[in-house]
């Protein structure tokens, strides 16, 4: 369990794929009043449960979770028996694989800037693409959480950082912020969507600029210099360029 600010910690779950440890995360808020927000779930072990309850007083003071990613959904029965007071949020895809448990609200990915959390965050869905897609192995969307007091964002699948694991991952440098690399099968078959994708990545990359670290789900939680996020984001969006065109030339 990371504290990355006063009021932001991100968990590193384990999350194995083929018997690879892939890797996922959740992060953890604290509001104004001592209260707390999750953002996600993964896999606890006993020592990070136990350090999360402390935290949270046994549970007790978490307001929210709220589940960001249509196709992270193995965890959402756990957080709900973690923290069964709490306001449980999700998008449609979350429904419907979890149809009884008290969904509050609308799907996230619904939400406008007057949402139930906007005290705490900025959200941002990618234009463009699927939010989920008829292949149900393409990950690529999701609802972009950042944080207005730290200026952290939590992305899911999104924004990919590639850092080695383990103890090499000490060693070896992480790369900077990506493009999913399933992104030519999420953008959605219709003209215009190679455009919407690029004006979402290069408007997020300005409204976010002061982003001081991006919480990646399946590989690394990465620090940024000032202006790092906007330069890396449009770095990314640049190195998916023939991606966009082939799409153009297919679609318009």
């Amino acid at each position: 369990m990371q504290k990355l600010a006063d009021t932001f910690w991100n968990i590193r779950g384990t999350f194995r794929v083929v018997g690879i440890n892939i890797g996922t995360h959740m992060s953890v808020v604290k509001r104004g009043n001592g209260r707390f927000v999750i953002i996600d779930g993964c896999d606890l072990d006993d020592a990070q449960r136990a350090e999360l309850l402390a935290l949270t007083g046994n549970g007790e003071k978490v307001d929210a979770v709220m589940h960001v990613h249509p196709f992270h959904t193995m965890y959402v029965q756990d957080m709900h028996t973690l923290f069964p007071s709490a306001t449980l949020y999700g998008t449609a895809r979350h429904r419907e694989k979890a149809p009884t448990l008290p969904w509050a609200e609308t799907p996230i990915e619904t939400w406008d800037d007057e949402h139930p959390l906007a005290d705490l965050f900025n959200l941002s869905v990618p234009e463009g693409v699927d939010f989920v897609s008829a292949d149900e192995r393409v990950h690529v969307a999701s609802v972009l959480v950042r944080h207005r007091q730290s200026g952290i964002v939590h992305v899911d699948d999104t924004f990919n950082v590639m850092a080695a694991s383990g103890t090499l991952g000490k060693i070896l440098p992480q790369s900077s912020l990506r493009m999913h690399p399933m992104l030519s099968r999420a953008l959605s078959q219709s003209p215009g969507s190679a455009d919407a994708f690029a004006g979402w990545a290069r408007w997020l990359a300005s409204a976010w600029s002061k982003t001081s670290i991006v919480c990646a789900a399946h590989s690394a939680v990465r620090e940024l210099p000032a202006g790092g996020f906007k330069k890396e984001v449009e770095d990314a969006l640049a190195k998916v360029s023939g991606v966009l065109d082939g799409h153009r030339k297919r679609y318009g």
